[in-house]
């Protein structure tokens, strides 16, 4: 049984990914002029304002030379004016409407108009823009990695600093050092030899944590933590050495055993910090794939594919429906006349094609295909029979060979099928 912290989770992945799809499809759009109209309304705005404000607009496009584009920009705030009615208030966290006539080939226009209602954070300001392209940054921005860690890793050869950005490791500054090995040169004597080691050492840490406080110290109040890696002498001479900014020492959350110091140590270091990071979305994508995993090769409760998927979803087997969330396909279903009823998975730019039947060879016209997005598709099944939904980024491993090797999709089975 899910958890409301859980519930909540699924419908944060769901919204993020309808949101996204959205933004897009919109970035795709192009106006012959400066003809495409984008409105932010932050929830405090008075829906009265933005009307007068959309009314005015639409007085002064009359000015427009080019009667194209003043039909067009004037056609747009019509459109949003007409939409507008139905809102006594802005949503909490406020709304961004779109509306103008796109390209659409054959120096033909459609007109397109969008209202995304509560995006996931509130909107700050009211803005009006009107351009040969959607504004979509303001959202984009809003969909931006959760979760910020400074990463840290070093021995006394060298060191790389970087960022755990919600689920995507990103190394930033490396170093090496001029510290000499143990083994002292000839002529010098082993005191005078320490110290100048001590003194590379000490060089060096400093060094480190000047890469560390010039990549953290600027967003300290934003970072959830920090994280240092390394051998047990040196990272603990680190921390214990106070080297680093005293707001970013008062906010590292652990230090833990590595072996490498380049950008795989980054990696290493989250993957062994994975109980101080539990509730980081990597860790809770790991989770769910070393689940997967496990059940795919020791056990018998794992299921991958569309097709395969599909059917365990339709008998209610699956407890977990794992979806990479850089898919982006058409499922397309054709019955023939013989009554064979089949599907495709299609690119989502792609046009629909015409099917032949593999039972008995009948085409199915493109025209006859019903075309859907895949993951709504798989998502309202996962609805009707209780199965959680899961999207999985792809900035790590075992989130890339989801996509690639499994084609994006696979489930998590509450037992076994044989399917």
């Amino acid at each position: 049984m899910s958890s409301p912290a859980d519930d909540s989770s699924e419908q944060s992945d769901r919204q993020k990914y309808e949101f996204q799809k959205v933004i897009e499809e919109l970035k795709e759009y192009s106006g012959s002029g400066t003809q495409l109209v984008t409105i932010y309304v932050p929830p405090d705005r008075m829906i009265s304002d933005v009307v007068a404000h959309v009314t005015q607009e639409h007085s002064e496009a009359a000015n427009i030379k080019s009667k194209d584009t003043r039909t067009a920009v004037q056609d747009a705030l019509t459109s949003l004016k007409d939409r507008l009615r139905y809102y006594k208030s802005p949503p909490d966290n406020g709304m961004v409407l779109f509306s103008g006539a796109i390209d659409s080939g054959g120096g033909q226009t459609d007109m397109v108009t969008r209202v995304l209602e509560n995006p996931p954070e509130p909107v700050q300001s009211f803005r009006y823009h009107c351009d040969s392209a959607f504004l979509t940054e303001p959202l984009e921005e809003m969909f931006g990695d959760k979760g910020l860690y400074g990463l840290v890793v070093l021995d006394r050869r060298e060191a790389t600093v970087g960022w755990l950005k919600g689920k995507r490791i990103e190394a930033v500054k490396s170093a090496s050092s001029l510290v000499p090995g143990k083994q002292r040169k000839g002529g010098q004597s082993a005191q005078r030899f320490a110290r100048l080691r001590l003194e590379a050492i000490d060089n060096f840490y400093q060094k480190v944590a000047g890469m560390a406080n010039d990549l953290f110290v600027a967003q300290r109040h934003e970072m959830d933590g920090v994280l240092v890696g390394g051998p047990s002498p040196t990272k603990d001479e680190f921390l214990d050495g106070d080297y680093l900014h005293h707001e970013l020492q008062d906010i590292v959350i652990g230090k833990v055993d590595v072996s490498y110091t380049d950008e795989s140590g980054l990696k290493e270091l989250v993957d062994s910090a994975e109980d101080l990071l539990a509730e980081t979305e990597v860790m809770k994508d790991k989770q769910e794939l070393d689940e997967f995993f496990k059940q795919l090769h020791d056990g018998d409760k794992a299921t991958y594919g569309f097709e395969a998927t599909r059917k365990n979803l339709v008998m209610g087997s699956v407890d977990r429906l794992l979806i990479s969330e850089d898919l982006r396909q058409d499922v397309v279903s054709y019955t023939c006349e013989n009554g064979h009823e089949e599907r495709e998975r299609i690119d989502n730019r792609k046009n629909t094609p015409d099917h032949d039947c593999s039972e008995c060879g009948e085409t199915v016209p493109a025209e006859e295909g019903e075309r859907e997005d895949v993951i709504e598709h798989l998502m309202e099944i996962a609805d009707q029979r209780g199965t959680e939904t899961k999207f999985i980024s792809t900035d790590f491993e075992e989130g890339e060979q989801l996509m690639n090797a499994f084609g994006g999709i696979a489930g998590i089975l509450r037992y076994e099928t044989g399917i």
